[in-house]
């Protein structure tokens, strides 16, 4: 079968396409024809080596994609041959498992049921990006641990980068269940992705008083911030969150984060949480999978220009320049096409 390798840290040249045999699964594993491959940050991170650590064996990149079952080891009983499925996280752990491949195997419980009304490029999307809003919108003080319609209703969440994935899938998430949504973006073009997400009011964060303007549609504050740059915004999330608010972080922008406001959070009684799908639980990955997915059957969760996230769509032996893509910050979802349905 045709794959995709590093064997050490670096650019995307590092990227091989090779030949390799189709692995088979073991016990409480599943092997997924692979259709669809998709590329999140992290996986260009892992291959630059940014996150530390050296490779000890060569290393197939990407965690998410969707494709068909095509064998099950023992001890498998929710999915079958044919089956159709999304995948994440999937070389967590497993060099080989990841899903620059036309095969892979995983453990049964990093695979899910594809909706029908899913297809495959929407199912390569959800993964990381999906999981992490989920997460992200699911961890404030008296607050639901579950979404579904109306769970987040009379409240107000705030998402940084509306136009990133997790942006994105977070305003979707967000709206369908019941939340005002406000989202902050650089400029225009941004503007109309988050509207097309979802967003009730999108809001310029290089203006001159963005509090203020966020306090326009919240006077009380938000209850929640869906943030990807808690340095850079660290004031402003302060400024604008109401006590007893939550402020969800899920990225390091590079900025030093300096000291922690400890006099303004207290006095908000503000709670901080982190989130990284890595250490998350597969118990909770799994609930939020389920909701993701009945999010997807209601048709509150799609992918592509309608719904807020451009697709960019590569070639198995073009992953190279789909890592370049996602590293150098491409607007939407890259997608590498592994195989045919």
């Amino acid at each position: 079968m045709r794959a995709i390798t590093y064997a050490r840290s670096g650019d995307p040249s590092v990227l091989e396409l090779v030949d390799k045999p189709i692995p088979q699964p073991g016990a409480g594993e599943v092997r997924i024809r692979v259709l669809v491959s998709g590329v999140n940050p992290t996986d260009w991170k892992s291959r630059s080596g940014a996150f530390g650590g050296r490779l000890t064996a060569p290393t197939v990149p990407n965690h998410d994609g969707a494709g068909v079952v095509d064998a099950v080891g023992t001890d498998v009983t929710e999915f079958g041959v044919g089956d159709r499925v999304w995948v994440t996280l999937a070389g967590d752990g497993r060099p080989n498992g990841g899903t620059a491949q036309e095969f892979t195997v995983v453990p049964a419980e990093r695979a899910f049921a594809l909706p029908a009304a899913a297809d495959f490029e929407l199912g390569a999307s959800i993964g990381i990006p999906a999981l992490t809003a989920h997460r992200a919108l699911t961890v404030g003080e008296d607050g639901p641990t579950r979404l579904r319609p109306d769970a987040l209703r009379g409240r107000t969440v705030l998402v940084a980068g509306g136009a990133g994935a997790v942006g994105n899938a977070a305003i979707q998430l967000a709206r369908w269940a019941g939340a005002e949504v406000i989202a902050t973006v650089s400029g225009k073009a941004k503007a109309l992705l988050a509207t097309a997400a979802g967003a009730h009011h999108v809001v310029n964060y290089k203006q001159a008083d963005v509090a203020g303007a966020i306090r326009q549609v919240a006077p009380g504050g938000v209850d929640l911030v869906v943030e990807v740059a808690a340095g850079a915004n660290a004031q402003l999330d302060l400024a604008v969150l109401r006590p007893r608010g939550t402020i969800s972080i899920y990225a390091s922008d590079g900025h030093a984060p300096g000291s922690l406001d400890v006099p303004r959070s207290m006095g908000l009684n503000a709670r901080y949480q982190f989130v990284l799908l890595y250490t998350v639980g597969w118990d909770r990955i799994a609930t939020a999978a389920a909701d993701i997915n009945q999010a997807i059957d209601d048709g509150a969760f799609s992918v592509g220009d309608p719904a807020g996230l451009p697709l960019h769509r590569y070639h198995l032996e073009d992953t190279a320049a789909a890592h370049a893509a996602v590293e150098s910050g491409a607007i939407g979802k890259v997608l590498i096409t592994v195989g045919t349905s």
